[in-house]
């Protein structure tokens, strides 16, 4: 009789599949007792392909497309199910899709849906040409009572709530379709911006919309007033910009995909054990006040801001972020296949004071997953002279750390 003895893998083989071969500085941090294993190196770049125009939606403390691609395509076949619970502008499920994988993503804001649906089945330019000559946008409305002139002159503000007013009735009777959707998405992020592709005068970029107060201190300061912008023809450039990278079949190809605006411990619409991959970052305690910097675009699209917040996890101390996240962990835990793999992206908070992937570490081991190992991907890994330290990248989110997990068969 053959005696076959199995082998326990450790994480260090476990984690082939990212370092491949690659260049890269191993560390081991043990603290409370828990090991932590870092694995440092240059794992996407923009030196890489260049990411598809696409995903050219601006929105806070996103992540670029590069890396969610590097664990698709390594970690994943076609057909499979990518999640992401925290969707943002939807980066992870629109790389997916380009992929052809099928998607599912969640967030507890509206916006999220409005900015990532149309892009997983984006309509013809032509289709969008024809649906903007059919809409009105200069009926003669009341503009004084919206206070937005410090971002727009009269005639462009009265295109816009036309815009508005012609989405929100469509919406109201069910008969929004896909390319009123794309309209409405591209209205959205061109609301405000710092360029003349946005419908205001010059303000912050565009993922960040400043106060009444403070835009009327920018123009007194830059000597500016809003000036006459035809909005269509804004969508219209906008539109060819972000089409400009796919192919026929982007347009013609099934995509399955999911979406959903819950709290992300919560999303009974996820079968048990239905997704291959999960590539998420969640909000980093209280750095970013996600419905206070969209509160124009919730204006546009009919969103009461403060509904949004009340939902939000937005914690002040880590202890509270902590209980969040573990009620979030074994939600994942429950959808995730066995074999599956989770990428959890976090940062350092309060200027390095707070190390959120050695919360996450804990939480997954927690519920049950095993941790692989933390991926610190550096954009010029040739600069190693303080590789450890990462003294350019110390702050926020400008060091992408993402923690490792596996669901055991």
């Amino acid at each position: 009789m053959m005696l076959i003895i199995q082998r326990k893998i450790d994480e260090i083989e476990l984690m082939e599949p990212f370092l491949n071969g690659r260049n890269y500085i191993y560390k081991e941090e043990i603290k409370d007792g828990v090991k932590y294993r870092y694995f440092i190196s240059e794992y996407w770049t923009s030196k890489q392909r260049q990411a598809n125009n696409i995903h050219e939606i601006s929105y806070r403390a996103c992540f670029k497309p590069q890396l969610p691609n590097f664990f698709i395509t390594k970690l994943t076949k076609e057909g499979d199910w990518i999640y992401d619970p925290f969707m943002g502008r939807g980066t992870t499920l629109v790389e997916g899709a380009l992929l052809g994988r099928n998607v599912i993503g969640n967030d507890i804001n509206p916006l999220s849906k409005i900015l990532t649906e149309p892009r997983l089945i984006p309509p013809s330019l032509e289709r969008v040409v024809n649906r903007l000559g059919e809409i009105n946008l200069e009926k003669n409305v009341d503009v004084s009572k919206e206070d937005l002139f410090m971002f727009f002159s009269e005639r462009t503000l009265i295109q816009i709530v036309n815009l508005k007013n012609y989405l929100l009735e469509k919406e109201k009777t069910n008969s929004l379709d896909l390319i009123d959707k794309w309209i409405r998405m591209v209205a959205t992020n061109r609301l405000t911006g710092h360029s003349k592709g946005f419908f205001s005068v010059y303000t912050l970029p565009p993922n960040q919309a400043v106060s009444r107060e403070r835009q009327i201190l920018i123009n007194k300061k830059r000597n500016q007033k809003p000036e006459d912008k035809n909005i269509k023809e804004l969508i219209i450039k906008k539109t060819r910009h972000l089409l400009r990278d796919l192919k026929k079949e982007d347009f013609e190809g099934e995509i399955h995909y999911k979406l959903m605006i819950n709290p992300a411990d919560k999303t009974p619409e996820i079968p048990n054990e239905s997704v291959k991959l999960i590539v998420t970052s969640p909000p980093f305690l209280d750095v970013v006040n996600y419905s206070k910097d969209n509160w124009l675009r919730c204006w546009f699209n009919g969103i009461d801001v403060k509904k949004v917040e009340d939902k939000m996890l937005l914690c002040r101390t880590l202890k509270c972020w902590e209980y969040g996240m573990e009620k979030v962990f074994y939600e994942m835990f429950r959808v995730l296949k066995k074999g599956g793999f989770i990428a959890f992206e976090v940062g350092e908070v309060r200027n390095g004071k707070i190390k959120l992937d050695h919360s996450v570490v804990k939480i997954g081991k927690k519920v049950g997953l095993r941790y692989l190992g933390t991926l610190i991907n550096l954009q010029e890994f040739t600069k190693t002279s303080n590789i450890w330290g990462i003294e350019n990248n110390k702050k926020g989110t400008n060091t992408n750390r993402l923690v490792i997990f596996l669901k055991e068969i």
